[in-house]
C-alpha cells in the first residue's frame, strides 16, 4: 500500500522506515453520536484485499474475480494520491459492485511536517486541524461523486513519519482527530491507513482515544494473512470486524490474461455502500 501513495522516492523511505458491522463496545458511540442523522447499517467484508496505484480496467477486474480476493481499496482522491485514476468513475464503481467485488475507499490526505518524503499537501501545527475538516469534506465529496454512499467509510492513508517527534505526532493526531470529526458529521465512518512501526502505532497506543478513526489498517509486511495473530497492540482495541492488515507488497500476479502488481491485504473491517 505504501507504494502506491506517494512518489518512488517517498515509498522507499516509508519502506526503510518500516520495521517489518461498527466499531465494538466505546467505539459504538464514538462512530453514532457525532452524526447528524441515523447511521446506515455497516456492510461488512471478511477476506483477502489487494490495493494497487491505478484502479484497474473493468476487463481485469472482471478477470480478477476467481475467489482469491473479494475486496478492491481504490484512491478516491488527496492531493498527494500517486497515481492517476483514468478507470475509477462511478460507473466503473457500480459495474465492478455488481460483478461482485467489494470496494475500499482511500485518501491520500495531507502529511505531517516531520515527515521526509516529498509531499504537494503537508499539515503544520496551526493548519492541522483546518486540513482535517477540509481533507475531509474533499474525501465526502469524492466518495459522494463515485456513488460511495453515507454509512461507507473512508480510509485516511497516512505515510511512515517520527512518532518519538512530539510536536510533529501532536499535530498529526490533531488532523486525524478533525479529519475523523468531519466524516462522522457528514455520516461516513472513519477509517486508518498506517505502520505498524509508526503511523498506525500512534493511532492504536493514544492514551487519549476522543475522535480517532473507528478501523485500523495496518502495514506489517510479514506474509502472514491475520488481522489477529500478529496484532501489535492492545488485544481488546479494534475488535468486533474494525481491522485491516497489509501482510505484502508489490506482488505481480496474473489472472485471466491481466498483470497486475499488488499490495495484499487481510481484510475484516467495512467496505463502501455502493448505490
Amino acid at each position: 500500500m505504501s507504494s502506491h501513495r506517494l512518489s518512488k522516492r517517498g515509498r522507499y523511505i516509508a519502506w526503510a522506515t518500516t520495521g517489518v458491522v461498527v466499531v465494538a463496545g466505546a467505539g459504538i458511540a464514538a462512530q453514532t453520536s457525532m452524526a447528524a442523522t441515523s447511521w446506515p447499517a455497516q456492510k461488512t467484508y471478511t477476506g483477502r484485499a489487494f490495493d494497487t496505484c491505478t484502479a484497474p480496467s473493468l476487463a481485469a477486474m472482471k478477470a480478477w474475480k476467481t475467489g482469491f480476493y473479494g475486496a478492491a481499496a481504490v484512491y478516491i482522491g488527496g492531493k498527494n494520491r500517486g497515481c492517476a485514476q483514468p478507470n475509477l468513475t462511478a460507473s466503473w464503481v457500480k459495474s465492478v459492485n455488481t460483478v461482485g467485488w467489494k470496494l475500499i475507499p482511500l485518501y491520500v490526505g495531507a502529511q505531517p511536517p516531520c515527515q521526509t518524503s516529498r509531499n504537494p499537501e503537508r499539515f503544520t501545527a496551526s493548519t492541522a486541524a483546518s486540513l482535517g475538516a477540509s481533507n475531509a469534506k474533499d474525501a465526502v465529496a469524492k466518495a459522494t461523486a463515485l456513488g460511495m454512499k453515507p454509512g461507507s467509510p473512508i480510509y485516511l492513508n497516512m505515510e511512515s513519519y517520527d512518532i518519538t517527534n512530539k510536536a510533529c505526532n501532536d499535530a498529526t493526531l490533531t488532523y486525524v482527530r478533525s479529519f475523523t470529526k468531519t466524516l462522522r458529521a457528514k455520516t461516513y465512518r472513519a477509517g486508518y491507513y498506517g505502520f505498524s512501526s509508526s503511523s498506525a502505532k500512534a493511532i492504536a497506543t493514544a492514551k487519549n482515544r476522543t475522535d480517532l478513526p473507528g478501523n485500523l489498517w495496518y502495514a506489517l509486511w510479514d506474509k502472514k494473512n491475520t488481522t489477529t495473530a500478529d496484532w501489535p497492540w492492545d488485544p481488546e482495541l479494534y475488535t468486533d470486524h474494525s481491522r485491516a492488515h497489509q501482510y505484502m507488497v508489490n506482488s505481480k500476479e496474473t489472472r485471466g490474461g491481466h498483470t497486475i502488481t499488488v499490495d495484499r491485504n487481510a481484510w475484516d473491517a467495512p467496505v463502501a455502500l455502493i448505490g
